[in-house]
């Protein structure tokens, strides 16, 4: 016999009994299990909803389908404000002579990506102060490259400094739902990323990510991108 989570899967195939509602609910759940699956990238939740009837809500589908595939060779799982279907984590050992082979990160580089995740938004000189000595030239320009970096906009000060801030990649890369997934201060100590005993004053900072920008941000502009040689200059 199939476990509960076959069961639950199987409880929402359109040929099985039920009132109408019940037959909604299947054919609502169907609809967003086959619009994940189909696509390539994480479907955003306003594509999700798009899609689906009027007035359909969305949340409790996302949750009893992520629920029916839980414990499966494949989980359904939620990306900042996406969804998809990823491999089980206990399984990935499965792919990993299909997987392609990365460079490894520098340290210095993963330091710089971890302050970026705990202190976004956050300047280039903001996070040299924070490490304690200059950033490499090219270390931000890596992990933009590998999209879990971004560039969010100016800040509001003297020499209109870029501001970074992580991506959706960087989520989906680490498994995390939200960027506020990042361990605290007692989950490091445990695992033992940070001494036992620390300074009385020593904090972790609560990891924050919204799109929308600060009020001390600016939005980058056609001319911001020129200049930092994202957009070719106007007259090419």
């Amino acid at each position: 016999m199939g476990n509960s989570n076959e069961a639950q899967i199987l409880a929402f195939d359109p040929s099985g009994s039920g009132d109408r509602e019940q037959k909604e609910l299947r054919e609502h759940l169907r609809m967003v299990e086959a619009i994940v699956f189909a696509s390539s990238d994480p479907v955003s939740v306003r594509a999700l909803e798009e899609r689906l009837p009027e007035g359909v809500e969305l949340e409790p589908l996302m949750r009893e389908l992520q629920q029916a595939y839980s414990g499966r060779g494949i989980n359904l799982v939620r990306v900042g404000n996406n969804w998809a279907f990823r491999t089980a984590d206990d399984l990935g050992f499965l792919l990993q002579r299909e997987a392609v082979e990365n460079k490894k990160l520098s340290r210095a580089a993963l330091e710089v990506l971890a302050i970026v995740a705990y202190h976004q938004p956050v300047t280039r000189a903001e996070i040299e102060e924070i490490r304690g000595v200059s950033i490499s030239r090219g270390t931000l320009d890596v992990l933009m490259e590998t999209g879990w970096v971004k560039m969010r906009g100016r800040r509001r000060t003297p020499g209109r400094p870029v501001t970074y801030g992580s991506t959706e990649e960087f989520l989906d890369q680490f498994g995390l739902e939200e960027i506020g997934d990042l361990p605290g201060l007692e989950e490091l100590k445990g695992a033992g990323l940070l001494r036992s005993q620390m300074p009385a004053n020593f904090m972790i900072p609560e990891p924050h990510d919204a799109d929308e920008l600060n009020e001390d941000e600016d939005p980058l502009t056609t001319d911001d991108l020129e200049e930092l040689g994202l957009l070719p200059p106007s007259g090419e």
